[in-house]
């Protein structure tokens, strides 16, 4: 059985289109063994703890830096023996420590079209703001592989979602959330489960 860890900063939408995913059958051979917050009191963790999934907080601000960061996260995930992370809204950068010991087993949902609007910076709300103020006409949503570069890994999968005219921001992240990050990133997990990417 493939253990998952999901890191999660806020609302949990992704995590819970990820246990709604679990529920109907999919990735079968794996489990969401664990939830971890960068934040505490998140809805991600509510979401976590009524889904009966063992849910911590490992707030970045209480720790000094990055590495000393990087040490819990890595601790947390060796503790609970997870074998694939998956970052679904999490606000944190990971470190040398946890990219390293998990090579190729983190993987990331970012609600754009890679190589666009991604990078520092682009998160949330700010990626659709970013792309109505563009006026380009496609965006989406990409699942990729984490390395040391923000949103730089190689990519797994990729969905394009039309924008229409009478998109706000709002309206926009909720239709590329719906129509591609849940799909994708449950696809990828299935794939990472079957040994189809590694």
């Amino acid at each position: 059985m493939i253990k998952i860890a999901v890191l999660v900063s806020g609302g949990g939408t992704n995590l819970q289109a990820l246990i709604d995913s679990k529920r109907e059958g999919k990735f079968a051979n794996a489990e969401l063994s664990l939830v971890i917050s960068s934040r505490a009191g998140t809805k991600a963790l509510e979401r976590a703890e009524k889904a009966g999934i063992k849910n911590i907080t490992i707030e970045r601000k209480k720790y000094e830096d990055l590495p000393e960061y990087d040490r819990a996260i890595a601790k947390a995930l060796s503790e609970n023996k997870i074998d694939l992370v998956v970052l679904a809204g999490f606000l944190s950068v990971l470190g040398p420590g946890v990219l390293e010991s998990y090579k190729n087993r983190i993987i990331n949902v970012h609600p754009s079209l890679i190589p666009s609007f991604c990078g520092k910076g682009f998160y949330g709300l700010r990626v659709h703001k970013a792309v109505l103020e563009r006026g380009v006409k496609v965006t989406g949503a990409t699942v990729h592989f984490v390395n040391e570069i923000i949103d730089g890994g190689k990519i797994i999968l990729q969905k394009a979602i039309d924008v229409l005219p009478q998109d706000s921001a709002e309206i926009l992240q909720k239709r590329v959330m719906q129509e591609g990050e849940w799909v994708l990133l449950s696809e990828a997990i299935e794939m990472f489960c079957k040994g189809e990417i590694t």
